[in-house]
């Protein structure tokens, strides 16, 4: 590369971090904490005894992951305010990006809790434990366990997902990067740039989920 595009890179590592930190990793974080809240939420009314309720989790999953993620950006960016539902665009990529974990998120927490021995209801039951305090203490702690590979590669998924935010006007790492390269058309050392900060973030998330794993491997009977 000529001096032109070292200089180039160098004169926006700082805005491409400070938008990785200010944009791309508050909304990973805001949108998947919301995600799997939604998600639990979805679950449980997947494997409800309530029809209704199980076949409007069920709807609402198979829309989400029938759908394209740009598609759900564009609906809620784009398509809402022709009902007069104006939306900025960093809450409407956190909604999108909420509503996608989700849905995928949903089916996980749904096999983590089916994964439980039915026997851990009944014994919780006959102390006397109610269903949300036998969900809450007995488990959802149990299911986290099975539950965190699949979690963490959705965590993963999502924040490279967040680059899309551009298409919607969200200045994250990726739309700083286009705007940076526009004027001199150097976009392969900027976007590679901004693949290596994607790249680091995906491999310290990965090291997370091995030590997550491995502490809730500890309470694992064996």
């Amino acid at each position: 590369m000529d001096p032109g595009t070292w200089d180039l890179i160098w004169r926006n590592l700082w805005p491409m971090l400070a938008a990785t930190v200010t944009k791309t990793l508050p909304l990973t974080a805001i949108s998947f904490a919301l995600g799997l809240v939604l998600a639990l939420f979805v679950a449980l009314a997947r494997i409800s005894p309530i029809r209704p309720l199980s076949l409007l989790a069920r709807g609402y999953i198979s829309v989400i992951r029938g759908t394209p993620l740009l598609v759900q950006l564009f609906i809620v960016f784009y398509a809402l305010p022709q009902l007069n539902i104006v939306i900025d665009p960093f809450p409407s990529a956190v909604i999108a990006f909420t509503l996608n974990v989700g849905g995928y998120a949903a089916e996980v927490v749904r096999a983590a809790i089916l994964s439980i021995p039915k026997g851990q209801w009944e014994a919780a039951q006959t102390i006397g434990m109610g269903y949300p305090t036998t969900l809450r203490r007995v488990i959802l702690p149990q299911a986290a366990r099975t539950a965190v590979p699949p979690l963490s590669n959705t965590l993963i998924s999502l924040v490279k997902d967040t680059s899309l935010a551009s298409t919607i006007l969200v200045t994250e790492l990726l739309r700083v990067a286009q705007l940076a390269a526009a004027p001199t058309f150097d976009f392969f050392a900027l976007y590679g740039v901004a693949a290596v900060y994607y790249w680091v973030i995906c491999l310290l998330l990965s090291s997370g989920q091995v030590r997550l794993e491995t502490r809730l491997e500890r309470y694992v009977a064996r």
